[in-house]
């Protein structure tokens, strides 16, 4: 009895790699032609005889409103001509991040048919990393100053929470991410099950468009952070339940396990060895076995209640 049990569970996880071989290969014959635009670079080379050619070529960045003498005076700033130089030591080749957003944007194009190739354009913004990419249905900017590394001395007075994934490779994670809000439909955040819900949408949303990511990589953890997560599942759920907070509107629960944090808050000497946002992995596990466990596909899930989809998903984490 349990061979055949062990035989049918190996089966279905078989025809599982096969269907997402089979996807795959079907997103990768898709014809997407993707070219970046060097704004970043364009500006750092101009000379104020070129303010009048940028500003026709890129007037979304330039808006005419704006006098030319500001921005001869960026480009004549010694603290820009630093940023500008570090952008060009570390992004001298476009071509990974490139690979990595056409890759995106062929999975983008597979789920939604309505899908336009935008023009993606990069520059700097003088590390506001609260903004790294902007996304809107014609434009992708991307704020290269954001992803220099995460020891690079720009970042010197950054929370290592925050600069940790400031990195080249978290590019297209965070378009991904950007992409994830514009799709998930949900009609309220009032309990913490609500936002593990709504972020847990937003990480299954990743894992379909950038499955070439790790699991760490999507939602912005070290490996050890993530392993922390798996190995402290059963835990973490234990905790939620026997505290009634799964259907509390307490705004501090958002706090403490949904937002950006060094570390969750479970009040526990433990504290200082987790990860933040614990809440959106969990939300992950749920919405993960939602789609396990039902015939429904990816677009309904994205607007499915919080709800429906946790009493629906059977969710119990393995002791």
């Amino acid at each position: 009895m349990r061979l055949a049990q062990f035989l049918g569970v190996f089966l279905l996880v078989f025809m599982g790699c096969k269907n997402d071989d089979n996807v795959e290969n079907e997103i990768s014959k898709i014809d997407m032609n993707v070219s970046v635009e060097r704004f970043d670079r364009a500006f750092a080379k101009a000379a104020p005889s070129d303010v009048a050619k940028l500003k026709q070529a890129f007037p979304f960045l330039l808006p005419k409103e704006v006098q030319d003498s500001i921005w001869v005076e960026r480009m004549n700033d010694t603290l820009q001509q630093q940023l500008f130089e570090a952008v060009a030591q570390e992004f001298g080749d476009f071509k990974d991040p490139e690979i990595e957003i056409t890759r995106l944007f062929k999975h983008l194009k597979f789920y939604d048919k309505s899908f336009k190739t935008p023009r993606v354009v990069t520059l700097t913004n003088d590390v506001d990393y609260r903004f790294p990419v902007v996304v809107t249905d014609t434009i992708v900017l991307i704020a290269l100053d954001n992803y220099l590394g995460s020891e690079h001395e720009f970042y010197a007075n950054i929370q290592t929470y925050i600069k940790a994934t400031m990195t080249k490779s978290q590019i297209v994670v965070d378009l991904a991410s950007e992409y994830a809000k514009r799709n998930v439909y949900q009609s309220q955040k009032k309990t913490l099950l609500d936002e593990m819900v709504f972020f847990g949408k937003q990480l299954y949303f990743k894992e379909k468009m950038i499955p070439f990511k790790t699991d760490a990589e999507k939602i912005g953890y070290s490996p050890k952070e993530l392993e922390f997560a798996i190995g402290n599942e059963n835990m973490i759920w234990t905790y939620f339940v026997d505290k009634e907070m799964l259907f509390s509107t307490d705004a501090t629960l958002t706090a403490r396990f949904i937002a950006e944090a060094p570390f969750s808050k479970f009040y526990l000497d433990i504290d200082n060895e987790t990860p933040g946002r614990l809440g959106q992995y969990m939300g992950w596990q749920i919405v993960r076995a939602y789609m396990k466990n039902n015939e429904v596909d990816f677009k309904t899930m994205m607007e499915t209640d919080a709800l429906e989809i946790f009493n629906k998903s059977n969710y119990k984490p393995e002791k």
